[in-house]
Order: structure tokens, then sequence, then C-alpha cells
């Protein structure tokens, strides 16, 4: 197996040649006017051979660690590309696929997921059930030949032009509601299925509410145990909070942006705020490294400690340039994107929830059962 450095050496070497073809970096969420680009990126990726790094080589990946994805993804942040064009795939999608698919569902979907022939979409979130996906409403109803599906999901990234979902449905109503829901694949084109943007305060529409009336899936479209999908969904998650700590890199890069005001004339007020960002920035970076690439409950504390601190220096940065901060297009989209951030793969108080509870071992919230 390839070492590490070796690794590096060579990830940084195809980049350094491959960036003028890369489209920007738009972080997490495919924007819709960026997925042609996207694609293309994507199939560039996979013929060099740097898709599904850790993936097993009969899925289509490299066989190696999650130690050399770690690194892929931080050499993208330091050059400002993006890693793969859809992280619901090929972190959330794909990975849950690996871990509780069946032979069917992995040789269906994990190839085309590192090659782009398939988009994913998450669809968790509800009106009334966002970071409590516990009470979710959506229903998915057996009828001897499969499941049908009715309900509403809102605040999906890519709905519009995604293939495939990953769906969270209560199957079972008369249990305990962490204990009746399931998983599944869901199929974008059936019939029943309609998406609609919704317009963030940015301007753009990034996510979509979507709809599903008498939509028939197959008795194939269950990923793990009938009843289990609690697990599953909770499993991937953390996976994606995972992917949200190794964030740390683009953090920095506007640590840097922020190190740059410090030559000008701040208040004494506003320099230890500063300081105390620049800081805190910094031991987040540590804390990455020492907790490692491998999405655990402590990724919980890399993604509460990171998107609020990103959030803070949003706020810092604003209230030094001014009116500038909103009318410049960087400073703005920062600004005004950065609550989002403390929202997405879970609050920031389900994560201090998560910690208080799983690392501090703390007595639980009681749960109505």
């Amino acid at each position: 197996m390839i070492s590490l450095e070796e690794f590096r050496t060579e990830s940084v070497s195809w980049l350094r040649e491959n960036v003028d073809n890369a489209p920007p970096n738009y972080g997490a969420i495919l924007p819709p006017s960026l997925v042609a680009e996207g694609v293309e990126w994507q199939k560039r990726i996979y013929a060099a051979g740097w898709a599904g790094i850790h993936w097993p080589v009969e899925y289509g990946g490299k066989g190696l660690t999650s130690q050399h994805q770690s690194i892929w993804l931080e050499e993208c942040a330091r050059m400002d590309v993006p890693p793969y064009v859809n992280m619901v795939g090929c972190v959330l999608a794909g990975q849950g696929v690996q871990i509780y698919g069946t032979d069917e569902q992995k040789t269906q979907h994990l190839q085309s997921i590192i090659t782009a022939s398939e988009l994913w979409c998450q669809l968790f979130s509800e009106p009334e059930s966002g970071s409590d996906l516990g009470s979710l409403r959506t229903t998915a109803e057996a009828d001897g030949e499969g499941w049908i599906v009715n309900g509403q999901k809102v605040w999906c990234s890519g709905g519009r032009y995604s293939n495939w979902g990953i769906l969270m449905a209560r199957t079972d109503p008369s249990l305990p509601k962490h204990r009746g829901i399931s998983f599944f694949l869901v199929d974008m084109q059936s019939q029943g299925i309609e998406t609609r943007p919704l317009r963030q305060m940015t301007g753009d529409a990034e996510f979509d509410e979507v709809f599903f009336t008498d939509v028939a899936l197959p008795e194939s479209a269950l990923l793990g145990p009938i009843n289990g999908g609690w697990h599953v969904g909770m499993d991937i998650l953390t996976k994606e909070r995972g992917s949200i700590g190794a964030g740390a890199i683009t953090m920095q890069r506007r640590l840097d942006s922020l190190m740059s005001l410090a030559d000008s004339e701040l208040d004494p007020h506003t320099r230890q705020k500063l300081v105390m960002l620049l800081t805190q920035g910094k031991s987040y970076h540590f804390l990455g490294q020492r907790q490692g690439p491998d999405a655990s409950v402590s990724s919980s504390l890399n993604k509460l400690g990171i998107t609020e601190l990103m959030f803070d220096i949003a706020n810092l940065r604003a209230n030094i340039a001014g009116i500038e901060a909103l009318l410049d297009g960087s400073g703005s989209s920062s600004l005004l994107s950065a609550p989002g951030a403390r929202i997405a793969g879970g609050t920031s108080q389900i994560q201090r929830n998560i910690i208080g509870e799983r690392i501090l071992g703390l007595p639980k919230e009681p749960r109505p059962e």
C-alpha cells in the first residue's frame, strides 16, 4: 500500500496539474448552476484514480485507508477545489450502501456514485422535524409489493437535479418514535414526487422542498432492517459530521483573511476578539488531527466547534469591515451563509446534547416514548 507521504506528494502533483479544470469550490452543496462542471470534474477525478480513495476496490475505489482519504480532502481544500461532486452520494449514500446494502444495491449504486452517473439528495428534515428526526411524519406503508410513501421533506440540497435520494420514513406508527422508522433508497424520477426550490437569504436557491404523493417504492428500496432506519440514519449522519469537521483547512483560510485585518486600526476589544478566534481556530485544527479522519461520536466536537467558529469569524469580519461586508460578494456570502452551517448535519444544540450525553456521561434529557 502506498505510504501517506507518497500519497500526499502524488495528490498534490495531480491537483496542481488539473486545478484549471476544476469548478469553483462550492463546499458541501452543489449549486444547480454548476452541475455540469461538477460532474465533469468527478469523472476526471475518477479516471485518474482519485475517487473512492478509501472504498473497496470491488466497488471502484482504491482500497486505501481513511487516512489517505483525509489527505485528499486536505489537499483539495488547500487548492480550493471540490474533493468530489456530490457529498450526499459519496459520503452518506455511498457509505450507507457499503455498510447496510444488499449485494444487489451495492452493484447497482456504488460504481455509479463515484463516477457521478448518479447524483444523490438527502430526504430527512420535515417542516416540523428538523434536528428532531424522531418526530418525522412522512409515512411508508407496505402494500404487499413494496411501499407507498406520502409526506413532505424540506431543506433537501440538490433535489431538483438528483437521480436518487436517501429517505427516512415512518413504517410503524405503533412503535416508539425512534423505533418505527425505516431507511429507503428512492428513485427521484418516481411518479408522485414533486420538488420546489427554496430561496435562501443569500439569494440562492440551493435547497428544495420535496412532496411525496402515493409514491410507490419496490421492496428493494429498503436499506437495512425494517424499522431500523433510525440507527442507519444516525450512523451515516455521524460520517457527515466527520466530513464537516474536515473543513478545518477552509476555516484556516478564513482565519488567514482575518489576520490581514490585524494590520488595520482596531480597538482593544476587537483585537482581543480577533486573537481569541485565531487561537480557537488553531485548537480545532489540532483537535481534528488528534481525532483522525474516522467519523465517530467525537466528530460532534469538531462539527460544533468549527461551525460556531465560522459563524463568529463571519460576524467579526462584518463588524470590522462595516457596510462593505454586505457589499462585497465573498464577504456578504460568508456572512449570510454562516448561520446555516450551524444547522446542517444536526444543529449546534443537538451536538451539545451528543457531547454531554455520550462523551461527558451527563444524564440524558427526558424523551417521550
